[in-house]
């Protein structure tokens, strides 16, 4: 049965979802947040989502919405608010905090009319989680936090410059923005002491894991390598996603340095690619791509050989990569150049599906690399590992189910008539 077709705990209720990234955004918490409000509207609840202007992964606003103040579009059955904001090309301490500190301003001055019956916000933005958290207390409604990126943590673990003096006014943020709400969610478990230190209840965190939200492989492998122009010979090392500073992409470029006869593809966009190609210039063996299309990303994605997923080695407990879903899903193997301590390599090992290396070490990352390509059965049965994680834990069913009990749980009457 459809989500349509069926009778929802939600139908009647007024949610307002407060998230800076939306559809048309494809990659980040955008795909989230339009999944979770479009999966409620067709549960029957009447959704509101306030949202900026397209502009990630590349840090750039979309072509149809630039000179656009405010809007409202009509997108799966949900209201989407979207307000102006500054967009800033390049990543400062100083331009994030001018980043959030205009959605805080438009989102506050102008928040979607009505009251809702309870707001529900995506953080990593410290903005959004402020203007959740104003919004619920204005309205004396419940208020869920879903914790994506600890930002405060970020600030300190990025690299991004100044990003030290930002740290404390960051979690001051966030503080504000968790410690009154009804639940806080979090993605990963590695978030929780995080959370706490927060101050926020231990019994009034849960886990809610982020899940696939792409379509598995359809197109044949091998027309889809010779479409790219991928020879079969050469081992094709892919990074599809952000290419901002918490990743420490140059690790893949300094590995091709290392290795002519291994092509290392970056996939997507972000503050950090015009510095990442000029680190690559006069290297015939590093290829960047634009973002794939959605209906041809996981086969993009299944062409290549190893997919890699990078940090700098201080990211530790402020990030789990959101593009590890559709790595799994794509049934090609993981190498993780990541601290071991951290989250993502957690979910890594959890998963079976990847190897994990020390991080910003191009040398160990390219021994990983030569080992898979010389064992394509060893690599095949390990990137096989990825759908089979997918299908027992990260299913898009099993994602949305959470988030309604999330939901149920600080509206207990939910199964009955909405609240007067």
């Amino acid at each position: 049965m459809s989500d349509a077709a069926r009778p929802g705990p939600m139908r009647g209720r007024r949610l307002l979802v407060v998230s800076t990234n939306y559809a048309p955004e494809l990659t980040g918490i955008g795909p989230y947040a339009t999944q979770l409000a479009e999966h409620w509207a067709a549960s029957g609840a009447r959704v509101r989502v306030l949202t900026g202007m397209p502009h990630y992964p590349s840090w750039r606003l979309e072509e149809g919405y630039r000179g656009v103040w405010r809007t409202v579009e009509i997108r799966g059955g949900v209201g989407v608010h979207r307000r102006r904001h500054y967009v800033p090309p390049r990543q400062t301490a100083l331009k994030r905090a001018a980043f959030e500190a205009s959605i805080l301003a438009t989102g506050l001055l102008a928040p979607p009319p009505g009251r809702p019956d309870v707001v529900i916000s995506q953080m990593p933005s410290l903005a959004g989680g402020v203007i959740g958290a104003r919004l619920a207390r204005r309205h004396r409604v419940p208020y869920l936090p879903v914790v994506q990126d600890l930002m405060g943590a970020a600030a300190a673990q990025s690299g991004i410059r100044g990003g030290g003096r930002a740290a404390a006014v960051a979690a001051a943020a966030e503080r504000y923005a968790l410690r009154g709400a009804a639940l806080v969610g979090v993605i990963h478990e590695s978030f929780v002491p995080g959370v706490r230190a927060l101050g926020v209840d231990p019994g009034r965190i849960r886990l809610v894991p982020n899940w696939t939200h792409v379509q598995g492989p359809t197109a044949d492998r091998a027309a889809t390598r010779a479409r790219l122009g991928w020879p079969e010979g050469a081992p094709v090392l892919l990074h599809s996603g952000n290419m901002g500073l918490k990743q420490g992409l140059e690790v893949l470029v300094d590995t091709a340095r290392l290795a002519p006869d291994v092509r290392v593809v970056l996939m997507g966009d972000g503050n950090q690619r015009d510095a990442l190609r000029a680190r690559a210039e006069g290297l015939a063996n590093v290829e960047f791509l634009e973002p794939a299309a959605a209906e041809e990303f996981t086969d993009v994605l299944a062409a290549a050989d190893v997919l890699a997923v990078t940090q700098r080695a201080s990211v530790l407990d402020m990030s789990v990569p959101s593009k590890l879903t559709s790595y799994f899903t794509s049934g090609r193997p993981v190498i993780a150049s990541v601290a071991d301590e951290g989250g993502t390599a957690d979910e890594v090992r959890r998963s079976g599906a990847g190897v994990l290396v020390a991080p910003e070490d191009p040398a160990t990352l390219l021994e990983a690399v030569r080992k898979l390509a010389a064992d394509p059965a060893a690599a095949d049965a390990l990137g096989a590992e990825g759908p089979r994680y997918v299908a027992r834990h990260l299913s898009r069913e099993a994602g949305l189910a959470r988030f309604d009990d999330l939901l149920a749980e600080v509206l207990p009457d939910a199964q009955g008539s909405p609240r007067r």
